[in-house]
């Protein structure tokens, strides 16, 4: 059953702009009775990430990549906290492989619970371009910006559309700060769910 205070994080409108999450994701968070706060933060993150999947398909035409599965990344990357609720307010990465067992648990297939596992490094050998976006959403909903990230973004871009790194950096940095400008206001909705129900 979904707290009512989970139930209004994964519904609130009082922020416009944040997408809902998948209805799969919304019934797996009631069904763990998910605290409040962690399906804010997946809001917030899933919704930073469709601006990316957007700008991707907008400016770099040519790069393939599974939107759906990508989306489905952000909105779940953290659910090991779940599990591990004291790193919803400190730090620690218990979580991120406890998430991906619980996904699995779950019946969800790898493809999808992958990103509960590689949204925190980035640089593994089977690291894609969605889990890149997935890690780049997961910083930049803060304004948190990681110059080693975002060239790893840059340099996949720019390899499949054969632009110039510096090319695609400019563009992507525009990107960045656009978002990273709306902040605040995704840092005031997460913050206004308790840790626990």
């Amino acid at each position: 059953m979904t707290s009512v205070l989970l139930q209004r994080a994964l519904t609130d409108s009082g922020y416009a702009g944040l997408r809902s999450l998948p209805e799969p994701v919304e019934v797996l968070l009631g069904g763990l009775q998910a605290p409040p706060r962690l399906g804010a933060h997946l809001r917030a993150v899933h919704e930073v990430a469709w601006q990316l999947a957007d700008w991707v398909g907008q400016f770099h035409r040519d790069v393939r990549f599974d939107r759906d599965v990508m989306l489905f990344g952000a909105a779940t990357h953290d659910l090991g906290k779940v599990v591990h609720p004291d790193e919803l307010s400190g730090p620690g990465s218990a979580h991120e492989q406890a998430g991906y067992e619980l996904l699995l648990a779950q019946g969800f297939h790898e493809k999808s619970a992958r990103f509960a596992r590689t949204h925190g490094s980035w640089t593994g050998p089977d690291v894609g371009m969605e889990d890149l976006l997935v890690s780049l959403a997961d910083k930049v909903w803060k304004a948190k910006r990681v110059p080693e990230l975002e060239q790893l973004v840059v340099q996949h871009l720019a390899a499949v559309g054969g632009q110039q790194s510096w090319q695609v950096f400019m563009t992507l940095d525009d990107e960045l700060d656009r978002i990273a400008a709306d902040a605040d206001r995704r840092l005031a909705f997460q913050a206004s769910y308790p840790v626990s129900a």
